[in-house]
């Protein structure tokens, strides 16, 4: 039977599933694909894995023998572990009451003590208290939750490959002939096909058993409907839809599945119980784990450290505002004001560009400041120097000024170091000054700068000048 699993349960839960040879992975996300070294092949499945929208737990829907077996396999997680069969399962006909109407929906009773929400944008016609409505159950709700089943008066059978919709017309494929002639399977009489987001990939023998497999649900569909009672006699269930249960995951089985993860990939603790918690979490999980799968311990240096996770959660990404953070030796911390950030490169490259005050000189170029002047400055994170292009508004070239310092560390909103006094200038005309040794030597003697940091700012000095 073939399982399409989903969210921030799917690595440990396809490794679950792994273990069982009734059972197969299928439609998975690129990122269980490259964690599992292995592709998963695009064909129709048998039922799907889905996160809970509040991550407690999963929905489980389906072929009932298929939820039945992911069912059984699941309530072993773990102890605290809790199952629960859906009364409004997915993809289920009613024949259903309205009992309340809302700002975007109509409350309707679906059966005894089941009730589902029908928003007004899936139904063509208004709709009223006391009103009767066939319905269709788009996105069951678990039972621990607030909201309502969602519903539709559309009929139809969603999938990844193929989407069946009773009425519906089929949609054109993106060569030069329909999908539905290149394949062995129609749609079913009344029913039109439209092709999934996975359809692109898939074989066209995987399309038409997807096709085939909705064709047979829309079959047992219209012979239930045909059976039924007619629309506003009572209310009820008229078609059972797909079989679905939701799995309640507690703490101690959160932790299992921790376990079960970490056979694949570098997972901390507590990995599902933080992740379970909200956005900001489970990205700092995310965060967290992409650094411990980029290094194998690191040597000390700070060579390995990622910065291109780092910044692709926290920034500064391209667009942002930084601080330069500009220290002194003796203590003292020196805004030079804040920069947009023109690009941030992931070998750990941040450009900042600011536009000048006019007034003054640029410090040691000997340039006055004018209207249009623009700084660009490129800090790399660990480097002991940076450089700064002056130009003006005609784009000449002023001059540029490499400060040494610190190995700079790129923050989120501040691009920090400590300034160590000695500078190469290299002017407009091209020749290239070294400047503010006397202020090092100063440093050194007052004991503000170590004299071993002293010498290594003199070689990184002596290399950019000889550079330039």
């Amino acid at each position: 039977m073939n399982v399409r699993v989903r969210g921030i349960y799917s690595t440990a839960l396809t490794e679950t599933v792994a273990d069982r040879e009734d059972l197969s992975v299928v439609q998975a996300s690129d990122a269980i694909a490259d964690r599992f070294e292995r592709s998963f092949p695009p064909v129709h499945a048998d039922a799907s894995v889905e996160p809970t929208s509040d991550r407690q737990g999963v929905g489980v829907a389906g072929d009932p023998e298929a939820v039945a077996t992911l069912a059984d396999l699941l309530a072993d997680v773990g102890r605290d572990t809790l199952v629960w069969t859906d009364p409004a399962p997915q993809d289920a006909v009613f024949d259903g009451r309205v009992t309340e109407t809302l700002g975007s929906g109509a409350v309707v009773r679906l059966d005894d003590g089941v009730e589902g929400f029908l928003p007004y944008d899936r139904t063509d016609d208004r709709v009223e208290a006391d009103d009767r409505v066939r319905v269709q159950v788009r996105e069951p709700a678990p039972p621990w939750g607030s909201n309502r089943a969602v519903l539709d008066t559309e009929l139809g059978f969603a999938g990844a490959l193929a989407e069946l919709v009773r009425g519906g017309s089929t949609t054109r494929g993106s060569g030069p002939a329909d999908i539905v002639d290149l394949i062995a399977a129609d749609p079913r009489d009344g029913w039109g096909v439209r092709w999934g987001h996975l359809s692109d990939d898939a074989e066209f023998d995987a399309l038409a058993d997807a096709l085939q497999a909705h064709n047979d649900r829309a079959e047992s569909l219209e012979k239930a409907l045909a059976d039924a009672p007619d629309p506003g006699e009572t209310v009820g269930r008229r078609w059972d839809g797909s079989a679905t249960r939701w799995i309640w995951f507690g703490r101690e089985s959160r932790f299992a599945l921790d376990e079960r993860r970490r056979d694949v990939v570098p997972t901390m603790p507590g990995h599902h119980r933080i992740k379970a918690g909200d956005d900001r979490a489970s990205a700092a999980v995310d965060f967290a784990e992409a650094i411990c799968g980029s290094t194998d311990g690191g040597d000390g240096d700070g060579l390995d450290f990622p910065f291109g996770v780092v910044t692709r959660q926290f920034g500064p990404r391209e667009g942002d505002s930084v601080e330069i953070g500009h220290g002194k030796p003796d203590g003292r911390y020196i805004s030079l004001g804040r920069g947009d950030v023109a690009a941030s490169d992931p070998d750990g490259t941040v450009t900042v560009s600011r536009e000048l005050s006019p007034g003054g000189t640029l410090d040691a170029i000997d340039e006055p400041i004018e209207a249009g002047d623009v700084a660009v400055t490129k800090f790399k994170e660990g480097r002991w120097w940076y450089a700064t292009v002056y130009r003006d508004a005609e784009d000449r070239r002023k001059g540029t000024y490499v400060n040494v310092c610190t190995p700079v560390e790129v923050f989120p909103d501040t691009v920090r170091y400590v300034d160590l006094h000695v500078d190469v200038v290299k002017h407009g005309d091209g020749r290239v000054e070294r400047v503010d040794d006397d202020e090092l030597d100063a440093a050194v003697e007052s004991g503000d700068v170590p004299e071993d940091l002293a010498e290594k700012a003199r070689n990184v000095a002596g290399a950019v000048e000889n550079a330039l």
